[in-house]
Parts: structure tokens; C-alpha cells; sequence
């Protein structure tokens, strides 16, 4: 039962991520829609983890795979914070949008986060049976 309660409490979390996104996008007083690009970083940040979790021998507690798995990763998620920065400062959007997006993507990331944290135990919930 504690696995269903967390599967809900972040896809909660993740609506309310998009939720803030949209706003940024789709409010009147922005109108501009090119904070969206930043779903491509929302796909793209988990795939590297995959990857390494599927490759990587569980023996040891750090190894090269994992590692450039995390600086991948970590690049993904810094750039999906910087490009609605710099679509800001190129007066682009607004950044009232801009802020929008932003809270968008710390929710997002932290609800990504929380799932590699519940579901990526070797435990009975895994992310491997879904």
C-alpha cells in the first residue's frame, strides 16, 4: 500500500510541475510558448540513469559508468534551468514566465528525484515491474 500512496503523491507532484509551466506558457499577460522546449529536458534527465543502472555492477559503490550517468544528468537538468534564463534576457518571454517555469522545473526535478528514491530499491517496489 505504501507504494500506491507514493506513485500517487508523485503524480501529483508532477501535475502540479506542469502546472506551473503551463501557467508560464499560457497566461495572457505572457502568451509565448517557447517555455516548453524544457519537456525535452524533462524526458532526456532520467534516460542516462537508466542506462547505468541497467550496465553498472551493483558490487561497487561508485564506478565510471555511474559517474558520467551523473554528470550527464546533472548537465540535462542545469540546462533546463538555463533556458528560460537566457529566452528571458533575450526578451523572449517575460520573466514573470520565466519564474514560472523555473518553480516548474524544481517540482518536476524533485518529483523525478523522488521516484529514482522510492522505485529504485532492489526491494519488492521497484520501478522494474511497472
Amino acid at each position: 500500500m505504501a507504494g500506491i500512496k507514493a506513485l500517487v503523491g508523485l503524480s501529483f507532484s508532477g501535475a502540479i510541475g506542469l502546472t506551473f509551466l503551463l501557467l508560464g506558457c499560457a497566461l495572457e499577460s505572457y502568451g509565448v510558448y517557447w517555455p516548453m522546449f524544457v519537456l525535452i529536458f524533462y524526458v532526456l534527465s532520467p534516460i542516462p540513469t537508466f542506462i547505468s543502472r541497467r550496465l553498472s555492477d551493483d558490487s561497487e559503490s561508485s564506478n565510471a559508468c555511474r559517474e558520467l550517468a551523473y554528470f550527464l544528468t546533472t548537465g540535462i537538468v542545469v540546462s533546463s534551468f538555463g533556458l528560460p534564463i537566457v529566452l528571458a534576457r533575450t526578451n523572449t518571454i517575460k520573466w514573470g514566465a520565466c519564474g514560472l517555469v523555473m518553480t516548474g522545473n524544481a517540482v518536476i526535478f524533485l518529483t523525478i528525484l523522488g521516484f529514482f528514491i522510492v522505485f529504485g530499491g532492489g526491494d519488492d517496489w521497484s520501478w522494474e515491474q511497472w
